[in-house]
């Protein structure tokens, strides 16, 4: 049927009269594949079984919140993955000729129109694969601008001390100088020395950047009047998208002062990510900077390429379609609204427990907070690191340590949490704060107790036991534990040494020399 009534060919003969084009000395005569899990599972329900062992040691969010500050740990709905595992998306070269990706390119332009108007920008290119390739061009799209108006001169890029630490290492790619302006008690960018340093470079300045909601948690309340400063000295505004997760639907940084900006797809616009990616960093920015968005020798603007493929991580982009044309205008500003009610909600729940560091004027917080752990450190002897490992007893991945404040635990809940998720960690962060207390006057041993300890491991539960604190308060310090229990795979690890002294957990190398 399938030959038409036709003879088959000798496809074996075939095969044996086609020479390989590989050089001899290229052809690989090692063993591949030779590690032991490779070769350990041998049916479908051994290496399940092997899947699931790997899953109970993981504290992911199919058991937990993530309440990482800065990096929208948010739900990848399963619906919007979904599309990711069509052929017709997931098995298109990126270089297929045009004829043969009319869809993905309807697909890209309707995400493309779509993303400017969540961001109030004239153009986007969707080529950057990386937040951090998305800020590199950006600055490239600001140095081309000044460029083509003769202003080469241009070179000096303001930076407050609130940014994320990839901007001054990207100005610094970029070609660019690094002018750091302060910020003020309430984390806010101030005001008057940017004035004074957008003033005193005036001949050489090409751009502020800046992130709004700011690092620290709050929204920059003299947002437009920076940009104006910075506009009014010949200079362009970079404002970070990493927190866009505030702003969706609420207000839009092409709206209210910035002329370029990269979205994080993979935080606020839920392709996931953490493991290395893939990601995709898209840049938004106002008509004037659109000559100079990235090209690619297979699009109509053919230079100043950023990725090797015309539209990044082009594959993954179905998740975004699909989560904006399911959410609609309403349900992504309802998002924001709910990623910032429940950092609020942690903030006003733990204020009493942990100072706020950073609020806006009136007492709020933006999408995330940040914990103020350092006179914990000089009244008990408890450190940031062992409050966040204490966490893991509870069942909890910890905040973000220590950035972008040292000693300060920053927490993002993201709309993506139900109260009682947000109730469940607040009450363990309440629980830790009480035994902290309980070492500052003595109840606990100073050295030997649930915190310094943390993480308890079930094989030390059921060995000798040393400890002046009970079993059940090291690993049921709340009743629901007893419920749901999460076992840490391995105790305590001396992070220091750690990173001094790595270890392989595969085969030695001396087994491939």
């Amino acid at each position: 049927m399938l030959a038409d009534g036709k003879a088959l060919p000798d496809f074996a003969a075939l095969a044996a009269s086609v020479q390989s084009r590989i050089p001899a000395e290229l052809v690989r005569q090692s063993p591949i594949l030779s590690h032991p899990v490779f070769n350990r599972y041998h049916s479908e329900t051994e290496l399940m079984r092997y899947l699931r062992k790997l899953a109970d040691k993981d504290l992911a969010l199919d058991r937990t919140m993530i309440p990482l500050g800065s990096c929208t740990m948010k739900l990848n709905a399963a619906s919007e993955m979904i599309p990711v595992t069509w052929a017709e998306f997931g098995a298109l070269h990126p270089f297929a000729p045009p004829a043969q990706s009319a869809g993905y390119q309807q697909l890209t332009d309707e995400l493309e129109a779509m993303l400017c108007a969540a961001t109030g920008y004239d153009a986007i290119s969707l080529q950057p694969n990386a937040g951090s390739q998305g800020e590199y061009a950006g600055l490239l799209a600001i140095r081309a601008y000044h460029q083509s108006r003769g202003e080469e001169r241009r070179d000096i890029c303001l930076i407050p001390s609130s940014a994320h630490g990839t901007n001054p290492a990207t100005a610094n790619m970029a070609g660019m100088r690094v002018v750091v302006t302060a910020c003020d008690a309430r984390g806010n960018v101030d005001i008057e020395d940017l004035r004074a340093k957008a003033i005193e470079h005036r001949e050489h300045l090409a751009a502020l950047m800046i992130t709004y909601p700011s690092t620290h948690g709050v929204f920059e309340e003299g947002i437009r009047e920076i940009c104006g400063i910075i506009h009014d000295n010949g200079g362009q505004v970079y404002i970070d998208g990493a927190n866009m997760n505030a702003m969706v639907g609420l207000c839009a940084p092409g709206k209210f002062g910035g002329d370029v900006s990269h979205l994080n797809l993979h935080k606020t616009f839920c392709i996931p990510h953490g493991g290395g990616g893939p990601g995709v960093g898209p840049i938004g920015v106002k008509s004037h900077l659109t000559p100079f968005l990235p090209g690619h020798a297979a699009m109509a603007r053919k230079k100043g390429a950023v990725c090797a493929a015309p539209f990044g991580s082009a594959s993954i982009l179905p998740i975004t379609w699909m989560y904006i044309r399911m959410m609609g205008g309403a349900g992504l500003k309802r998002a924001s609204q709910l990623a910032i009610l429940n950092a609020n909600y942690i903030s006003r729940r733990l204020e009493e427990h942990y100072p706020v560091l950073y609020t806006g004027s009136n007492g709020l917080v933006a999408h995330e907070c940040i914990l103020d752990l350092r006179p914990l450190k000089d009244s008990s002897g408890i450190s940031v690191d062992d409050v966040a490992k204490r966490l893991i007893d509870f069942g909890f991945h910890a905040p973000t340590m220590s950035f972008p404040v040292a000693g300060t635990l920053m927490i993002e809940p993201t709309e993506s949490e139900s109260r009682e998720e947000l109730d469940r960690f607040c009450d363990a962060m309440i629980r830790i704060r009480e035994e902290i207390r309980a070492v500052e006057n003595g109840t606990l041993d100073k050295d030997d107790n649930p915190l310094k300890n943390a993480p308890h491991t079930a094989a030390e539960i059921v060995g000798e036991w040393t400890h002046p604190y009970s079993r059940e308060q090291a690993v049921y310090p709340v009743a629901s534990l007893i419920e749901g229990k999460y076992w840490p795979p391995v105790g305590r690890v001396d992070n220091v040494f750690g990173d001094r002294n790595l270890i392989c957990a595969c085969p030695s190398i001396t087994d491939y020399a």
